[in-house]
């Protein structure tokens, strides 16, 4: 347990664990300190300028009495310490503050109204907070054109106010490197590194850089407008899934407390848009499991390169392909579950329904902008004869079609998802935290190696933490009465990733078998809870109560094993006869290659 310490502000009394900032020890007593750049997630930078406060100081003359000092904090990077007693609100301070944020708003578009960022835009809250009407400064804002490059993230230099988030979240959060600060002074602009478009730098679309920056520079590739048509055209015929982690993320956009589980409304809202068909990308999660695991099984008898490496999240992938080329073969082939749920969407459903798979549209709701890519990154993605996913939405482009079609999914009455290709299990739906893959996954190859009916465990709790990197041993008996230890490890955010390569690169050079048999990687914070299309706000506290959501969902399931799906039995049964055939390969595999960081 970490050392108290006690200090007062505004003559409140405060206890706080040592180590924490003046900026959350200020949170503790109740009190707010505005400020722009600082973000939980990411180390201080004191950027802004808005957090300054005073600390009353014994008077050099008489140190008996106290005297405010002339000097100004800032209280995202001062540490507050035993005895401190500090002033964070007085007409001095609240007169800096308001110049600061009115020479930012005098470099910043006076274009609020046509912002993707309006009405969640922290600098407009900011500005509304002190009752900004006017900016007393000429206003003088960049040229910069706008970067679309990107199929799934924009960026709008003009708007950013140099709070760095976005830089500190690429380059270290991230490890991508893919944003840097070009310029000095007043001509610094937040770009692509080495000044190339965002489609041909290292980024890998994960979107971490849009959850935390607090304005408009950044911002998902709306796709909305699109899907809008698609659902007014009477030749289309149009299908839509959604992820895990959505269930447990649009109630925010609806005034509901994070981790609210919205499943059943969110089917509703779906249908009452005009969807034909609502499936879930849990089924495609299932699906997964199923050939994912029976791969691991494989290369566990020596089929295959060892250890395994997810495959689900895009963004790992990408960064794979383009930093970690000689783990390629590592990978899973196994599909993502939003592309398995798709091309069986236009090859299954299309056939037992009688539809031409060319006239079926299908929207997959997913938390990540990464997937935005993901449905044209090889051939493999066109599994059906047609593209398998023609438009992916993330969680909050599915909260403003909601909004623009009049729709509060949580004033609906729950309804349920459509069959064939919508029944999931509790394995299923913990796809969307860190470690529920693994977990998942581990559940059926236990019941297959052991050939028992369940595992004795069904939550295994050594992965169900925060920590960056995970590891467990699972043991698990054989059928011959011999018994296999499984050593596995679950990463999460992409900086923790390459000291766990670098491990096993260290075991392959001195010819030792590696140290983990099976890997799971996501490249966000938390997994797919945290994902760079969630809704905005997203921190530890936040991630922890969408996880909560989903192992409530795994829990409420009365089926929580995959292969135990009663629609997965009939998929197997009826059409893909068994895992890792040659059906299930053409349609549910896929294929790596290394590319350059920087495109040509």
């Amino acid at each position: 347990m970490a050392n108290m310490i006690h200090l007062e502000i505004n003559g409140k009394s405060v206890e706080v664990p040592q180590g924490t900032n003046l900026l959350n020890a200020a949170r503790a007593a109740g009190i707010n300190i505005p400020n722009l750049c600082y973000h939980p997630d990411l180390k201080p930078g004191a950027a802004c300028g808005l957090c300054i406060c005073r600390q009353l100081v014994p008077d050099r003359k008489d140190p008996s009495k106290l005297v405010v000092s002339p000097k100004m904090l800032r209280a995202c990077c001062t540490e507050a310490t035993e005895g401190m007693k500090i002033i964070t609100h007085d007409p001095e301070i609240s007169a800096v503050r308001k110049t600061v944020l009115e020479l930012i708003l005098a470099n910043h578009p006076n274009e609020c109204l046509q912002c993707r960022r309006n009405g969640s835009c922290e600098l407009q809250s900011m500005a509304a907070a002190f009752g900004i009407l006017n900016v007393p400064f000429p206003t003088e804002v960049s040229v910069a054109t706008p970067d679309a490059s990107s199929c799934s993230i924009v960026l709008d230099p003009r708007k950013c106010i140099k709070c760095g988030r976005c830089v500190e979240v690429c380059q270290h959060m991230q490890d991508v490197w893919a944003l840097e600060f070009i310029g000095r002074g007043e001509k610094t602009l937040m770009k692509p590194a080495a000044d190339a478009s965002l489609t041909n730098s290292p980024c890998v679309r994960c979107g971490q850089c849009i959850t935390h920056c607090p304005v408009g520079a950044i911002f998902e590739k709306d796709d909305t407008i699109r899907v809008a048509k698609a659902l007014q055209d009477p030749s289309k015929y149009c299908v839509v899934q959604m992820a895990p982690s959505v269930r447990v993320a649009l109630g925010e956009e609806f005034g509901l407390p994070s981790g609210s589980i919205v499943t059943g409304q969110l089917y509703a809202a779906l249908r009452a848009m005009g969807y034909k068909k609502v499936f879930d990308t849990n089924f495609g999660a299932d699906a997964t499991i199923m050939e994912e695991g029976f791969e691991f099984i494989e290369r566990l008898n020596g089929k295959g390169a060892m250890p395994q490496f997810t495959s689900c999240c895009p963004g790992w992938v990408d960064w794979c392909e383009k930093y970690a080329p000689d783990f390629l073969e590592n990978l899973s082939t196994t599909k993502s579950p939003m592309q398995i749920e798709s091309a069986l969407i236009k090859t299954y459903f299309a056939e037992r329904e009688g539809i031409d798979p060319k006239d079926i549209f299908v929207v997959a709701i997913m938390p990540c902008t990464a997937k935005k890519w993901e449905i044209k990154r090889s051939k493999e993605m066109a599994a059906s004869g047609q593209q398998d996913t023609d438009v992916v939405l993330t969680t909050r482009e599915l909260a403003r079609m909601c909004k623009t079609f009049g729709i509060d999914p949580s004033a609906l009455p729950e309804e349920p998802v459509d069959s064939l290709l919508g029944t999931y299990s509790g394995a299923g739906t913990i796809f969307g935290f860190t470690g529920g893959v693994m977990e998942a996954a581990l559940r059926t190859a236990y019941c297959v190696v052991s050939g028992e009916a369940t595992p004795p465990v069904l939550e295994f709790k050594d992965i169900r933490t925060m920590e960056g990197i995970k590891e467990a041993t699972i043991t698990i008996p054989k059928k011959d009465g011999t018994k296999v230890d499984v050593k596995v490890a679950v990463v999460h955010q992409l900086s923790n990733v390459e000291p766990v390569l670098e491990q096993i690169r260290s075991d392959r050079a001195a010819g030792v078998k590696p140290r983990y048999d099976f890997v799971e990687v996501m490249a966000c914070r938390g997994g797919c809870i945290g994902g760079g299309g969630q809704p905005y706000g997203t921190t530890d506290e936040v991630r922890a109560n969408r996880t909560k959501g989903l192992m409530t969902d795994d829990e409420r399931c009365t089926v929580r094993l995959s292969h135990e799906n009663p629609e997965i039995k009939t998929l197997y049964s009826s059409y893909l006869e068994a895992p890792l055939c040659e059906k299930s390969h053409h349609l549910l595999h896929t294929t790596y290659s290394q590319r350059q960081p920087y495109a040509n």
